[in-house]
């Protein structure tokens, strides 16, 4: 087990939050390092293949041209960034996080910006047709869907907005939601029934994806009755789940698991902050994260003098 220098913060997550806290870290005079599993910072933002024109500012044309917008802030990030850097544990007594080399990295605070991921359906099929039916991203993958059957599972923001994106190109685009009302904006929901091939399939559970080599149908259930949908395209949009499993034992998690923090976004450990979407459950927004990350580091600042 190698232990690499002990630094003054201890970032993990790369994305609008991590970065954010990085860019501080710099600005203040406080040695960093931020670790992420990926093989390219940026986090959330190359999930974001539709233009961003609510971050004061800024308009960009996709997550990741706003994604090299914040690296161009930093004048160095070499011996700052690991990438790669898988952690299966987190020590906020000591604030160590080990990673899956066997490394463990050391500092005086740590700032969790991990982030959210997808949640998954859990039905036969899901995990067989990615990439052979089941999309990664509605707009970022538009052109698939010209003259297709495409299912989107989900009845928030993500899944409205994705059906009003691929019915322009769709021969038919199915919305279908386990409830007999949306959580999606009502804006969203009137334009899609003014679209003439989206069809709305309410109060149903989608409960198979089916198919050979490429998705072929849908199985879909309700109270009344269950049917076979056929199907050339499936898009997931069921919500998110904060990816905070390692730190279930260290920090105090809410009932839907994301990290509770005061107004500092501290949490009860006086050096251990959690920033971003994994501590927001009600603002996943890439200004509310940039703003947290900005706070944290600034009272870790204040709060000590750096090593």
């Amino acid at each position: 087990m190698t232990e690499t220098a002990v630094k003054d913060v201890l970032i993990i997550g790369g994305g609008p939050a991590g970065l954010s806290a990085l860019l501080w870290c710099n600005d203040l005079g406080l040695s960093a390092i931020l670790l992420d599993r990926g093989a390219e910072l940026g986090g959330q933002l190359l999930w974001i293949h539709n233009e961003i024109k609510n971050y004061p500012g800024r308009i960009a044309k996709n997550g990741r041209e706003m994604r090299d917008h914040f690296l161009s802030n930093f004048e160095r990030i070499e011996g700052q960034v690991l990438l790669n850097a898988e952690v299966i544990a987190f020590d906020a007594s000591k604030i160590t996080a080990t990673l899956a080399d066997g490394r463990v990295v050391k500092a005086r605070a740590a700032v969790i910006a991990t982030g959210l991921r997808r949640r998954r359906l859990g039905i036969p099929g899901e995990d067989k047709f990615v990439g052979r039916g089941i999309l990664e991203s509605g707009a970022g993958q538009r052109e698939l869907v010209k003259g297709k059957r495409v299912a989107i599972i989900g009845g928030g923001d993500a899944a409205l907005e994705n059906a009003l994106i691929l019915s322009e190109f769709a021969k038919k685009v199915y919305v279908i939601h386990r409830r007999d009302i949306f959580k999606a904006r009502e804006s969203f929901v009137k334009q899609a029934k003014r679209a003439s091939n989206v069809e709305f399939l309410l109060d149903q559970t989608v409960t198979s994806i089916n198919g050979d080599d490429f998705v072929r149908s849908i199985d879909v259930s309700s109270d009344r009755e269950a049917q076979t949908i056929p199907i050339d395209l499936v898009l997931i949009r069921i919500g998110y789940i904060p990816n905070t499993e390692l730190f279930r034992d260290q920090v105090v998690l809410d009932e839907s698991g994301y990290i509770v923090t005061g107004q500092s976004k501290d949490t009860i450990s006086d050096s251990v902050f959690a920033v971003g979407d994994v501590a927001s459950k009600l603002s996943s927004t890439i200004a509310s994260s940039v703003g947290a990350a900005a706070c944290a580091i600034k009272m870790i600042s204040r709060g000590n003098s750096p090593i």
